[in-house]
């Protein structure tokens, strides 16, 4: 099941704008390695969840993997054929915001050639560029 909040103020928003680069959420803090965005844009909930099933038959119960974004925006739809007018449609999907360099995924507890593998799996599903990172020493 495809994630989405429990409760929202206003169940329809608008669709703003992504600027700037990520200063919050962006290097790695509870993994060892993790998959970061390069470019800004939408993922939406299925896209989400389609690379936390993937990921996880990889690594298959060694190491955890951590997802580190939430589908807070609901993006509206106006039915197909549907004539001009009529006001905003209903909402269709949620999607999580991502700007550059937000880290989406993080694994720990296994080998660096296990998490790049796995990372590979996840960058596939992804509908941005994003690129393999590690953990900076503290």
């Amino acid at each position: 099941m495809a994630l989405m909040p429990k409760r929202v103020k206003h169940r329809k928003s608008q669709r703003g704008r992504i600027k700037g680069n990520a200063t919050r959420g962006n290097r790695v803090v509870f993994g060892d390695f993790g998959l970061q965005a390069m470019q800004g844009g939408w993922i939406r909930a299925q896209t989400i969840e389609a690379g936390r099933i993937a990921a996880q038959q990889y690594i298959r119960g060694e190491g955890r993997l951590y997802v580190r974004m939430f589908p807070h925006k609901s993006i509206t739809a106006r039915p197909l054929e549907t004539r001009m007018g009529k006001g905003k449609g209903e909402p269709a999907a949620w999607v999580a915001v991502v700007k550059p360099g937000a880290v989406l995924y993080e694994l720990g507890g296994v080998t660096e050639e296990q998490a790049k593998l796995c990372m590979a799996r996840l960058a596939h599903k992804m509908p941005i560029r994003v690129r393999f990172v590690r953990r900076r020493p503290a």
